[in-house]
């Protein structure tokens, strides 16, 4: 690691510190290599600052819109951090490569199926493109879920320190049937996958995924 990075990083670290109350211990489950998938939702900003500097040192990249560069901020740190940039809405083929590239050269690659950040904590429903990437690669998935962060602004504005609680869920991977990926499993997949988020988020966080959240999966097989 360089030197700017390592201080970018403890400056962020602690930033992150003062501004939330992190209840991270469930991390320690998340293994220190790669290859891995981590599926997270995408409530606000914080994730990222957050997810990232709690899980150093491994080594890890992240899919981020393209639209966040136009933010001199994020686009200052997200080269520093190697996220991978995807233009939402298309067949991003570039972001596609990224993606399975940093996987197969052992990293961990951080997936929000949601596609937009929720503001409110509840799932929305996850996008199937993202189940293409997650089959691809082969790697095991892991879910990380997030809540109480969502009233951030408000309690910064009241200099209140929000929240910020932090869930993992069971490594798995994607097992498809003999007829692949399919549009009909592909839904499947990526419906089963924001259900081991539902699982591990109390149930007013579950949003779109509350009643569906104890299904039995049918594609997905338990690493533990």
């Amino acid at each position: 690691m360089s030197l700017k990075l390592a201080i970018v990083n403890g400056i962020v670290k602690a930033w992150t510190h003062l501004v939330c109350k992190i209840d991270g211990d469930q991390l320690k489950k998340v293994p220190l290599k790669g290859p891995l998938v981590i599926i997270s939702n995408h409530v606000n900003f914080l994730e990222a600052p957050v997810l990232y500097t709690q899980l150093l040192p491994r080594e890890m990249t992240a899919l981020a819109k393209i639209e966040s560069w136009d933010n001199p901020g994020k686009r200052f740190l997200f080269n520093l951090w190697k996220i991978i940039p995807i233009r939402r809405g298309e067949a991003d083929m570039s972001a596609y490569r990224a993606s399975l590239d940093a996987i197969n050269a052992g990293k961990i690659l951080v997936i929000a199926p949601e596609g937009t950040r929720s503001f409110s904590g509840k799932l929305q429903k996850g996008l199937p493109g993202t189940a293409l990437i997650a089959v691809r690669t082969g790697a095991p998935i892991i879910p990380i879920a997030f809540y109480g962060s969502e009233n951030f602004w408000d309690n910064l504005k009241h200099f209140k320190r929000s929240p910020f609680h932090i869930r993992v869920g069971k490594t798995f991977k994607i097992n498809l049937p003999p007829n692949g990926l399919s549009k009909e499993n592909r839904d499947q997949v990526i419906d089963e996958c924001m259900r081991q988020l539902a699982i591990i988020l109390p149930e007013e966080y579950r949003g779109a995924y509350l009643d569906s959240a104890g299904t039995p999966p049918e594609l997905l097989t338990f690493l533990e």
